[in-house]
């Protein structure tokens, strides 16, 4: 068990966190075609439905046996698989690494009430029933440092296979798009999303830049300036007028106000 242990943790070094080897595409406006394994923390959590699985939300694989989504990506009626090294959806590629879920080993946020979205607290984590074998397709992400805050306008991206407009298709190739980030004092304003957004959230985009159903539990990513990604949001929810919606940006659950419960949760299971 130690020699396994110290493999894992020597793979885990030699691809560290946050640092893609495909580098991800230039700053782009309304989404587009990911580069390929450009965000390869990113993970398809899929639900098994009459002997297949079904693509339902994304997350960010944080520890070679850990993935973060949104709590509310998960029913405890379902069975679900993880699917690292995606890109095409429709076709099988070569990287892909599917995973099994053991029902016992998803922990969502113990405050988390599906009936009270903007409560927040909109986080889940996922043991993998086998470590991921990490390479230059399939990295981890690193968390955002706790209490960190990002400046009004800070330019990060969320990445996913959500629908590519309000009721539009979910695409087979992973999208991307900069989301701005808009800071709580921007967000909270009355004509914005008033006090439905939390201090343990975090908005970006709005307008012609925002997530949709399907992106959900995916990540916000955010460059330093160490040159690392950074994983600040998990998607959480967009407005009910519509994914592209004038003030009303995607709103995330904040990661760095949930550190200490995600170290716990690690440390003890």
């Amino acid at each position: 068990m130690l020699k396994l242990l110290i493999t894992v943790l020597l793979v885990a070094g030699a691809y560290g966190c946050g640092e893609p080897t495909y580098v991800p595409s230039a700053r782009v406006v309304n989404g587009e075609n990911a580069k390929p394994y450009s965000w390869p923390w990113q993970i398809s959590l899929q639900y098994e439905s009459s002997g297949a699985f079904h693509h339902t939300c994304g997350g960010s694989l944080i520890a070679p046996n850990w993935v973060v989504t949104a709590g509310h990506c998960i029913s405890s009626s379902r069975q679900y698989q993880v699917v690292l090294g995606e890109y095409d959806r429709s076709t099988e590629e070569g990287p892909e690494q599917r995973i099994p879920i053991n029902s016992g080993d998803i922990f969502v946020h113990p405050l988390w009430d599906s009936a009270c979205l903007s409560c927040g607290n909109d986080v889940a984590l996922i043991k993998l029933s086998r470590s991921a074998a990490l390479n230059d397709k399939v990295k981890v992400g690193c968390l955002a440092p706790p209490g960190e805050l990002l400046a009004n306008g800070y330019p990060c991206y969320i990445s996913g296979w959500g629908r590519l407009y309000t009721g539009g298709p979910l695409p087979n190739i992973l999208q991307q798009a900069v989301l701005p980030v808009v800071d709580h004092a921007h967000c909270t304003q009355k004509d914005w999303w008033g006090t439905y957004v939390k201090d343990t959230m975090v908005c970006a985009g709005g307008d012609i830049e925002a997530g949709c159903n399907g992106d959900s539990g995916g990540p916000l990513n955010c460059q330093a300036a160490d040159g690392r990604w950074y994983v600040h949001g998990v998607t959480s929810f967009v407005s009910s007028l519509g994914c592209n919606t004038l003030k009303k940006p995607t709103v995330f659950t904040r990661v760095s106000a949930f550190n200490a419960w995600i170290d716990e949760t690690m440390a003890k299971n």
